[in-house]
C-alpha cells in the first residue's frame, strides 16, 4: 500500500475530508497512480497533486475514480460539494485595483513598521487557536462563547458535558454550528461531540460523549436514521445534522 505524504495543515477539514476518502478508495482499489491514470481521463501526476490535497479534483475525476473502483459516487460527490465551497473560500480575492503611486517608504520605517506588525499577526494567531467557535448567527454585540475551543485533541475516556438548547429554531450543545460536516467510524472533532450530545438529546446512546466517532456512536445515528427515515448508513452527513437539529 502507498505510503502517502501527510497533507497540508492549511487543508479546510472539508477538503481534507474528500481528500482521505478518495486516498482510502484508490488504496482498496489496489491500483498504482499510474495504473489509476491508465483507467481514467487524468494523468499520474494530475492524481498525484489531487491526492495530495496540492489540487482540488473535479467532480468528473470523482466520479472516473468511483467508477473504476465500482463503488456508488453518492457519498463522494457530498464531499466534492463541501470541498469545492470550501477550496473556493480559500482562494484569495484577485486585486483589482492598481497599487497607488507614491512615495516609498523609507528603510527605517519599513523596519518600524514590521516590528509593529509581526507582534499583532501573532497576537491574531493565538486567538483565533484558542477563541471557541461561535454562533452562525451571532450579531455583533451578540456573540455566544461556547464551551468548545477551534482546536480539538482527543483525549480517551474524557466526555464533554451536553447541555442541548433550542436557539433560533435549532437545537445546540454549544460545540459545533456545523449542518454539513460528515462523519465516520474513526473520526474525531467537536462536531463529533455535537452530534452525538444531539443523538443523546434524542434518546439514542452514543456512549461517552468525548468526540471519537466510535462503533457505539454509529449504531446511534443508524437507529437515530431509521427511525427517522432517512438512508442507513451510520454517517451523520448534512440529512441527518438537519434532523438531529429539529
Amino acid at each position: 500500500m502507498r505510503r502517502w505524504k501527510a497533507l497540508p495543515g492549511s487543508l479546510d477539514d472539508r477538503v481534507r475530508q474528500l481528500v482521505v476518502a478518495l486516498r482510502r478508495l484508490k488504496d482498496r482499489s489496489g491500483l498504482s497512480l499510474a495504473a489509476l491514470a491508465a483507467k481514467t481521463s487524468y494523468s499520474r501526476s494530475s492524481w498525484e497533486r489531487c491526492l495530495n490535497g496540492r489540487q482540488l479534483p473535479s467532480r468528473d475525476a470523482v466520479e472516473e475514480l468511483a467508477r473504476v473502483c465500482a463503488v456508488d459516487p453518492a457519498r463522494l460527490l457530498v464531499l466534492h460539494e463541501l470541498a469545492a465551497e470550501a477550496w473556493s473560500d480559500s482562494r484569495p480575492a484577485p486585486v483589482t485595483e492598481p497599487r497607488p503611486a507614491g512615495r516609498r517608504v523609507p528603510g527605517r520605517r519599513r523596519v518600524l513598521v514590521a516590528a509593529v506588525a509581526v507582534p499583532a499577526v501573532v497576537l491574531a494567531v493565538a486567538l483565533l487557536l484558542t477563541r471557541p467557535w461561535q454562533d452562525d448567527h451571532a450579531q455583533p454585540g451578540n456573540l455566544r462563547a461556547t464551551a468548545g475551543p477551534s482546536l480539538f485533541v482527543y483525549m480517551p475516556h474524557r466526555a464533554h458535558p451536553c447541555n442541548v438548547k433550542r436557539q433560533d429554531g435549532e437545537l445546540r450543545a454549544g460545540y459545533s454550528a456545523t449542518r454539513t460536516a460528515l462523519m465516520e467510524t474513526n473520526s474525531t472533532g467537536w462536531e463529533i461531540v455535537e452530534a452525538q450530545c444531539l443523538l443523546k438529546y434524542h434518546g439514542y446512546d452514543p456512549g461517552a460523549t468525548d468526540g471519537a466517532y466510535g462503533e457505539r456512536s454509529k449504531s446511534a445515528a443508524e437507529h437515530f436514521q431509521k427511525d427517522h427515515d432517512l438512508v442507513v448508513d451510520g454517517i451523520v452527513g448534512p440529512d441527518t445534522w438537519k434532523e438531529l437539529r429539529r
